[in-house]
């Protein structure tokens, strides 16, 4: 019998950065399989660091925008077999996102999530972001 352990699955984390109503989504440009598809943006969890800590880290390198969590959305979903994503709803800080690593954001209402060609792994969240931004008319 194989002692071997399966390889430990890791996390990545998304936000759902929710503004009058509104959730921003951000294209991605790599890798080359992912380009022009659109994601919460986030990152993977870094050794040592919570969730919370990695995606507040991650909004902040990659759009810098301070952001603060409020909540998580029910599931994970597989990115292939070696992660696993965990989406968060956040509010911002006053301010732009300025994108260093995707090369479009827009901000869509209840009603236009299916206006941009998800990544894979973010499709399983947006039924409850939709009915999240119709209930609430945001965050």
């Amino acid at each position: 019998m194989s002692k071997s352990q399966p390889p430990q699955v890791r996390t990545v984390v998304g936000a759902a950065i929710i503004r009058d109503g509104r959730v921003l989504a951000c294209r991605r440009t790599s890798p080359p399989k992912a380009a022009g598809l659109w994601e919460f943006p986030g990152g993977k969890v870094e050794p040592g660091e919570g969730p919370e800590q990695a995606l507040v880290r991650e909004i902040a390198e990659e759009l810098q925008l301070d952001i603060e969590i409020t909540g998580w959305l029910d599931g994970a979903s597989a990115i292939g077999t070696t992660h696993q994503l965990l989406v968060a709803t956040a509010s911002a800080s006053a301010g732009r996102p300025q994108p260093t690593e995707h090369d479009a954001i827009t901000w869509l209402g209840a009603d236009e999530l299916d206006d941009v060609e998800w990544l894979e792994p973010d499709l399983p969240f947006l039924w409850q972001l939709g009915e999240l931004l119709r209930g609430s008319g945001g965050a």
